[in-house]
């Protein structure tokens, strides 16, 4: 069982509870606050309670016992997951994200805490050679916590995303195996 323990978050595998919980944020909760910043141009396609619990359950691992996604808990409530999947097995490329759906978490570190908690368990836990993320230039947050992480900015593609009818820059960011302990 992945348990993994910072001073404010911790990353665990998903019970039935706490999949609820993520599915409450996705789908139920009003605001949808964290669908404004995480991918806003991506239609995401509407899933029953069990259609989501069965998908997160049959999510393929990175390797054995690397699971491809773990919820962040603060204060023993879920408020939200990491996750990474695969660009490119044959060079050991993963892309990596996360998302707090709990407003009551945002800047307070929470965030970039469970990133680099989930970075160093993936570069620890595998032999992966590189982690990207992907967002667009209006997430100016993520793309702040990547870079205080390390990641470099690695490809801009001009007004490649549509938010609320603006044009926006589509952002992929990276690390390498080596960049990592130094920032670590």
């Amino acid at each position: 069982m992945v348990n993994i323990i910072g001073k404010k978050v911790k990353l665990e595998k998903a019970t039935a509870a706490q999949m609820d919980r993520i599915y409450y944020w996705r789908y139920e909760e009003k605001q949808q606050e964290a669908k404004k910043w995480n991918g806003p141009y991506i239609p995401e396609p509407w899933l029953s309670k069990d259609q989501h619990r069965k998908q997160w359950m049959e999510e393929e691992e990175i390797t054995n016992g690397v699971p491809a996604s773990l919820v962040i808990t603060a204060d023993e409530k879920t408020i939200g997951y990491v996750g990474a999947y695969w660009i490119d097995r044959h060079t050991d490329w993963v892309e990596t994200g996360i998302v707090i759906y709990d407003t009551q978490y945002w800047n307070g570190g929470y965030g970039s805490e469970a990133y680099r908690l989930w970075i160093d368990f993936l570069f620890d836990s595998t032999t992966l050679h590189r982690l990207g993320m992907s967002t667009w230039s209006g997430n100016e947050r993520m793309m702040k916590v990547a870079e205080r992480l390390g990641m470099k900015e690695e490809a801009r593609i001009r007004k490649a995303r549509v938010v609320d009818s603006n044009y926006f820059d589509a952002i992929k960011m990276g690390m390498l195996r080596e960049e990592w302990p130094a920032q670590s």
